[in-house]
């Protein structure tokens, strides 16, 4: 359980530079709270939870850098391309993050929703993220195998967001020690960035932040350099 509100976790990102960090709205009555975080760190946070074409705007003008859309654009197992084109005449391909949960059927990795309950026909491979790639600015998958169990990554899913993803992609789902997050680093050809959530100290896991924030700024060094 996280001890701090949503706006001192965005006021910590601001200070140790960390942008593109993710802010979702869990249910009803926590909009105000996402709100705060985002007037906290202006551009730095990317938003979802229950964003249509009716109200994505309204969260970039409170400071978001994207809106985060998921089932919204998915209706009986396929994309809902007439909601999707809705959002980019909303929003701009440019600030949209679509976000995909992801499991394995047989040798391929399909995106799955409600609740990860219903497949799609949408698979994770060069034609699949091509057509969704055409727009959005980014995808945030999660390796619904294993997300939030803190066992490790999905080590195979990685490799095939960094072999098909023609687009930033990041990956969640796993994480719980540096180790994983080099391993997402070389699974996904250095093309593949990873997010991590309950595992960090911060939200009750055992992850120091601390250390998170020094290997993202040793990437960025290497990157640079």
């Amino acid at each position: 359980m996280a001890s701090r509100s949503a706006a001192e976790f965005a006021e910590l990102y601001r200070r140790d530079g960390l942008a593109g960090g993710h802010v979702i709205m869990l249910g009803p009555g926590n909009e105000e709270a996402a709100l705060s975080a985002l007037r906290a760190y202006p551009g730095g946070l990317q938003v979802g939870g229950g964003v249509t074409a009716a109200n994505a705007a309204t969260y970039l003008a409170a400071g978001a850098s994207h809106v985060i859309v998921t089932s919204y654009v998915f209706r009986d197992g396929q994309v809902d391309q007439e909601r999707l084109q809705r959002l980019v005449r909303a929003v701009g391909k440019k600030r949209l993050v679509l976000d995909l949960s992801c499991r394995k059927r047989g040798d391929d990795y399909y995106v799955v929703t409600d609740r990860w309950q219903k497949w799609t026909d949408v698979a994770v491979d060069a034609a699949g993220m091509a057509a969704l790639a055409a727009s959005c600015d980014e995808f945030l998958v999660h390796g619904v195998d294993v997300e939030g169990m803190k066992l490790g990554i999905d080590e195979e899913l990685v490799r095939r967001l960094g072999e098909h993803s023609p687009i930033p992609v990041t990956y969640a789902g796993g994480a719980r020690s540096i180790a994983d997050l080099e391993l997402v680093r070389g699974a996904g050809g250095a093309a593949v960035d990873v997010t991590v959530g309950s595992a960090l100290d911060c939200f009750g896991g055992a992850l120091p932040y601390d250390e998170v924030v020094e290997w993202h700024n040793a990437q960025k060094s290497l990157v640079m350099g």
